[in-house]
């Protein structure tokens, strides 16, 4: 083997330690030995037993690229004794949760041609000082360590060439000055950083994180001379002020524009009044008031609009739906108000629309059955994997940098008067809802509701709905939350009902028993599928139903590993009947005996 160049043994299931021979193949140029769960200390590539130290390091001075990420080893790498590879241009260490530099660095030692370093998911605490002589490095990854304090100015003088630098999910509370000169890519997400936005940022820089810091302040207009910003995302912070204006316009251009839970005031900027390339538009969870601008009807590649939680004052913005590719909107705990209006002269209207959040608003009337004539998209079943890969080739992106496209995207959840936040990564093409919960809507329930088969989420309660519960509804089959309380329905619940797949092994409905007339009775099934892989939940699913009137159901499953009844809430005439056949189902978990005047558990 004296004569290999290159030897992959990554993706394996090997035991034991790192083999030391492969260090000494004098014409090596590329080693992968990551994901190959190889354990123990690092040391054995430093100092094999039988090679000295030196004579190793010479032996592998044609070595210019060294994978090992995504092992078990342990130790601290000694960049003083790696920075003798002369022609190393890339070191890829991530994801060995032991490993970390050594305390002894090595402050005179170069690494003269080293372009990437990947040291991400591992146990490094500090800086390492050689870092400031590496003045080719191109790509640096420190992420998901626990990196604490300040970044100096002086430890980042060997940064000039830096293109990509992700610091994110550390300790780090301050960082003096940005590189200047070359960065696209900066990542500071989930840190300590406080006090003002540090500027100014490079020109050059085209992706921007800092989310979930602890910034204040104002943005400052140094912002605005960015050259090519394609992502801008601030979220997460206490900043505040005024959304600037140059954000909008076809100077910035960003395609991602992330601000949500700050705290800025005032109107909107006009979005897109002379660009169009909007991706993703996130302002929920601030302080913003006014009417919705129409110049976002220019921002026709929109996908994603979340102006949740402020204070805007409009009607129904139907103009959106002109929109070709909006795939979310939520306007939720706003000053909305009016008719549910649909613009004639659009035609189809929200063709693409994925979830609608109207949430907490004040919207009246009936609900227009053309509205949900025209969402094309909750009306055929789709292959999700394909989905995903399709908006991400259509987008000029790699699958996974979709993954992270739009960022974390929030969806509460409302069941009664409590909220459940559930946060989900890249979800637009695999997830689907409608939430028109507490509004002044009235009439019937719109038949047409029936059509959505590929609808997970319908809540439409604390309303003013009249009439029979449409048996439409039954062919929801993707449907996993349901709530339709707190209206005025009347009538029963349509055996149509046990098609819905969440109620899944559905049996005969309880005998009939007399009832009073007009006295509701409210059921709520809540139930939990979760997926594991790997040692590690994949996936959480959570389902509920609920009715204010009619006769009682049961829906039961014979799949007790699939899904489970959590909790029951019952009339109290009915609560010995329902102990008894959760009883005699061996199914409970906990029952809350409630009235109007008491509560216990037992």
């Amino acid at each position: 083997l004296q004569n290999l160049n290159e030897f992959f043994l990554n993706d394996n299931l090997l035991t034991g330690g790192i083999p030391s021979w492969p260090f000494t193949l004098p014409s090596l140029k590329y080693l992968d030995l990551s994901n190959s769960c190889l354990t123990g200390p690092i040391d054995k590539i430093q100092k094999p037993n039988s090679v000295q130290e030196s004579d190793m390091l010479l032996k592998l001075k044609n070595l210019e690229t060294l994978v090992l990420s995504s092992n078990n080893f342990s130790g601290a790498i000694k960049l003083n004794v790696l920075s003798k590879l002369k022609n190393l241009t890339m070191l890829e260490l991530s994801n060995n949760k032991l490993l970390s530099f050594s305390s002894d660095d090595g402050v005179n030692s170069t690494f003269q041609k080293l372009e990437t370093l990947y040291f991400s998911s591992c146990n490094v605490q500090q800086f390492p000082n050689i870092l400031r002589s590496a003045k080719s490095l191109r790509y640096l990854d420190l992420s998901n360590n626990a990196i604490k304090g300040s970044i100096f100015k002086w430890e980042s003088e060997g940064w000039e060439q830096l293109s990509y630098l992700n610091l994110s999910h550390n300790l780090l509370m301050s960082l003096e000055q940005f590189p200047r000169e070359n960065l696209h890519i900066l990542d500071l997400r989930s840190n300590l950083l406080q006090g003002p936005l540090l500027a100014p940022l490079p020109p050059s820089l085209e992706e921007f994180w800092i989310s979930n810091n602890n910034l204040t302040g104002e943005i400052r207009p140094s912002i605005c001379n960015l050259t090519f910003p394609q992502i801008l995302d601030l979220s997460r912070n206490y900043l505040g002020g005024i959304i600037l204006k140059c954000l909008g316009s076809s100077s910035y251009g960003s395609r991602i524009i992330n601000l949500q839970k700050n705290n800025f005031k005032g109107k909107i900027p006009d979005f897109c009044a002379d660009y169009n390339g909007l991706i993703n538009l996130a302002l929920n969870d601030n302080q913003l008031e006014g009417p919705l601008p129409r110049s976002l009807i220019n921002c026709t590649f929109l996908k994603f609009l979340n102006l949740a939680n402020n204070k805007l004052n409009d009607t129904f913005p139907c103009w959106l739906g002109a929109l070709p590719a909006l795939q979310v909107l939520i306007l939720r705990f706003n000053r909305f108000h009016g008719l549910l209006n649909i613009s004639e002269y659009i035609r189809p209207s929200f063709s693409s629309l994925q979830i609608v959040d109207l949430f907490g608003n004040e919207f009246n009337g009936v609900l227009p059955t053309t509205f949900f004539q025209n969402l094309n998209s909750l009306k055929h079943a789709r292959n999700l994997s394909e989905l995903a890969l399709q908006e991400s080739d259509k987008e000029g992106l790699t699958p996974l940098y979709a993954l992270h496209f739009y960022d974390q995207v929030s969806v509460n959840v409302t069941w009664k008067k409590s909220e459940m936040e559930l946060e989900y990564i890249r979800t637009l093409p695999i997830f689907t809802a409608i939430d028109f919960s507490i509004n002044r809507f009235s009439g019937k329930i719109p038949e047409a509701i029936g059509e959505l088969r590929t609808l997970e989420v319908l809540n439409l309660s604390h309303n003013s709905f009249t009439g029979n519960i449409r048996p439409s509804l039954g062919n929801l089959v993707e449907l996993e939350s349901l709530d339709l309380s707190s209206n005025n329905l009347s009538g029963e619940i349509p055996s149509q009902m046990t098609k819905l797949t969440f109620l899944e092994g559905s049996k005969t409905p309880a005998p009939k028993r007399k009832e009073a007339k007009g006295s509701p009775v409210a059921f709520i099934w809540k139930l939990v599928m979760m997926g594991y892989g790997c040692g590690v939940v994949l996936g959480l699913s959570t389902g509920y139903i609920v009715f204010t009137t009619g006769r009682p159901w049961w829906f039961f499953t014979d799949k007790a590993y699939s899904f489970f009844l959590s909790y029951v809430v019952v009339r109290e005439e009915d609560a010995a009947l329902l102990l008894y056949v959760l009883a005699r189902n061996s199914m409970l978990l906990e029952f809350i005996f409630v009235s109007s005047d008491l509560k216990k558990g037992f």
